[in-house]
Parts: structure tokens; sequence; C-alpha cells
């Protein structure tokens, strides 16, 4: 919690702006904003200064809506953590039917933007989008999350090698798998060649 705070002051130190996740492993962070949203919920934000947006997107038989809380008023949270120039508490509230099958899902966010509730939704997506593209390649070309690397610095030096590989296999264009790419690299010399070259 600390580093991230740290990471926060660091932004806002370079007149930037953040939008933060909040997670389980966040402690009483986390547990006060869950709870300080319920209760301004519970009472329709009532006296709470918000702005609210909703998007539905349907692709391949799912459906997803989701529906964006940003809450303007947080000094409670703010007095009681003393977050970096905390502004407002976005709640994304986001339900998918996919074959009749329906799943909720709640994520809370910390910014220090000031911003109506249509402008956060691409800024998370955006994060999701990198992060996705980043570590799910890695995951599942290079069963990432299966490595039993851990001490000194050789998880380090494997994750290095592993984002350089993976970038070496996003050169080529074509449809063929990363996998499919690996395999060939590994069976052709020339193919390998044309991947370090460029």
């Amino acid at each position: 919690m600390g580093c991230q705070r740290a990471s926060a002051r660091k932004i806002i130190d370079k007149k930037a702006d953040y939008v933060s996740g909040l997670k389980g492993h966040q402690g009483s962070l986390r547990e006060d904003v869950e709870l300080f949203a319920a209760e301004r919920k519970a009472r329709d934000f009532a006296d709470t200064t918000i702005s609210r947006a909703e998007t539905i997107d349907a692709d391949n038989g799912r459906i997803e809506t989701r529906t964006t809380t940003v809450i303007h008023d947080v000094d409670r949270i703010q007095r009681r953590h003393g977050w970096p120039a905390l502004n407002a508490i976005a709640v994304v509230e986001s339900t998918r039917e996919t074959g009749g099958v329906i799943e909720k899902d709640t994520r809370f966010y910390i910014t220090s933007l000031v911003m109506l509730a249509h402008l956060p939704g691409p800024v998370i997506r955006g994060h999701w989008a990198i992060e996705n593209s980043l570590h799910r390649g890695i995951d599942r070309v290079f069963r990432d999350d299966e490595g039993r690397v851990r001490t000194n610095h050789a998880p380090a030096n494997v994750t290095t090698i592993k984002h350089m590989a993976h970038n070496l296999l996003q050169r080529p264009s074509g449809k063929d798998s990363f996998r499919l790419r690996g395999k060939v690299a590994g069976w052709d010399d020339e193919f390998l060649a044309t991947l370090v070259t460029g």
C-alpha cells in the first residue's frame, strides 16, 4: 500500500493524474471505499455529488452492460487514508450475459481526476487492454504461471528473456499464432534469423 501511495505521489508531482484499481490486498482502503459506496448507494446518493454513465457492448453472443458511478464527495475517505490528490471514487458495475448465464462484477477505483462518469470507462478498459496484451501472451505462450524460478535474480532474468522472445515473435505479419511462430523458430534457423535481424 505504501508503495502505491508513493507511486501516486510521484505521478501527481509530475503534473499527471492516476486512476488506480482497488483490489483485496489493499486492506482497509478497499474495504472503506466499498462500504462508503454501498452506504451512498443505499441512500440513493442523497446529498452526494455523483455522475453516472452506462454502456452496453454486444459481441459474439455476449452482452455486457457497464454502469459507472463516479462519487465526487470523497472527503471522508481522504481524511482517513490521506491518499495523494484523491478527487473521486469510480464504481464500475458490470453484468455479462453469455448463453443465458449472467455474471455480475463490481470494481472500485480511486482517481486524482475530476471527471464525469463517461470518461473513466475508456481509461480503465485501455489499462486492461495493455495488461492483457502484455501478460496474456506471455502467460499463454511461455506458460509463465507454471514457472518455478524463484531465487535471487533468476525471476527477473527469465522474465526479461521471455519479454525479448515475445517481442521478436510479434515482428512477422501474418495469421500464425505466437505458439506456432515459436515452434517454427526452434525448427527453422532461417526463420529464427529473420526474427532476430528484423
